[in-house]
């Protein structure tokens, strides 16, 4: 169970929560590849009686097929509509204003629609904003945590945006989507060991894209394809928790050694560097280089959802501790 929440991201989660009354709409930003992941319990508990625009975006670096998947399982939830983008092109920033006045209702004609701009960290909320706004406002950047601060931008369309700062929950119960989110960049580099991040990412990969990854690192075959029945029961040195490695099937720590030795792994003594194997394989993942590829699909969501956290820990001074932050 990941733990990862700075206080900037506790102040932020009140801020939001402060300024919904006033909100019409609510866009959360999403990663297409990793549409489940990415989605912030505390945020749709926050805003489940408002109309939700979830915006699937880097669409362009997604399975097409899976994509689809995904509009469509989100649509059929009450009070939400999907669009997968890209968030530099601008044929698809021209669907988002007309959506948000629809779903917005009778409003009157003369007043903005008051729309909130949310996601966890690095999904491209801000390359999103300026997009819309068609000039730099928010800053960028392929790291999360970016935006600190609350920012109001109108844009044609009769839209008033309020973008927020990416904000994650305190604990991550769902240990898949834990490595998914560290594999994409959303959670910092720091906060799970990298190598194990890229062995759980490499074994992910060849269940779902074997093709992809082997050509990319023109790999001569697969290890063999053992899945292990019991992988959700193993224990750990911890509380019992999903062995992503046996779920998958296959073995990680042998991929990411071959690719590591193809890509300038390989030290004196015959040693492999995993941590460069690691680098390789993440980087290139992040930037699309493996082709356009899904993390997950609308069957891999938990059959029991997870518990969804109040934004405040267990230990009530520890919370005081990030307020006072």
């Amino acid at each position: 169970m990941l733990g990862w929440y700075p206080g900037h991201m506790h102040k932020a989660r009140r801020q939001i929560k402060d300024a919904l009354p006033e909100i019409d709409v609510v866009i959360e930003v999403l990663d297409a590849r990793l549409p489940y992941s990415s989605t912030n319990p505390v945020l749709s508990e926050l805003t489940r009686h408002k109309p939700v625009l979830k915006l699937l975006s880097r669409a362009d670096l997604a399975d097409p097929a899976r994509t689809r998947e995904w509009v469509e399982y989100f649509d059929a939830l009450p009070n939400t509509r999907a669009l997968a983008i890209t968030t530099l092109e601008a044929r698809d920033l021209k669907q988002i204003p007309r959506l948000c006045r629809e779903m917005a209702g009778h409003i009157r004609v003369d007043r903005d629609a008051r729309v909130m701009v949310m996601g966890i960290p690095n999904v491209g909320k801000s390359t999103l904003i300026n997009g819309l706004a068609g000039r730099k406002i928010a800053k960028t950047g392929n790291e999360p945590a970016v935006t600190k601060r609350q920012q109001k931008i109108r844009i044609d369309g009769g839209i008033a945006l309020i973008d927020t700062p990416g904000v994650m929950w305190p604990k991550i119960e769902d240990q898949a989507s834990a490595y998914r989110l560290a594999g994409s960049g959303a959670i910092r580099d720091t906060a799970i060991d990298y190598t194990d991040v890229a062995v759980i990412v490499a074994a992910e990969l060849a269940r779902r894209y074997p093709t992809e990854l082997t050509a990319r690192y023109k790999l001569k075959s697969l290890p063999a394809y053992s899945a292990n029945p019991d992988a959700e029961r193993v224990e750990s040195d911890g509380p019992r928790k999903v062995d992503l490695m046996a779920l998958s099937g296959f073995n990680g720590v042998a991929i990411l050694e071959e690719i590591a030795s193809k890509r300038g792994g390989l030290r004196a003594g015959g040693i492999i560097d995993l941590h460069r194997g690691a680098e390789v394989l993440l980087h290139e993942l992040r930037d699309g280089k493996l082709g356009r590829l899904t993390l997950e699909t609308p069957a891999d969501i938990p059959a029991e959802p997870v518990p969804e956290a109040s934004g405040e820990t267990e230990d009530g001074a520890e919370t005081r501790e990030q307020e006072s932050e």
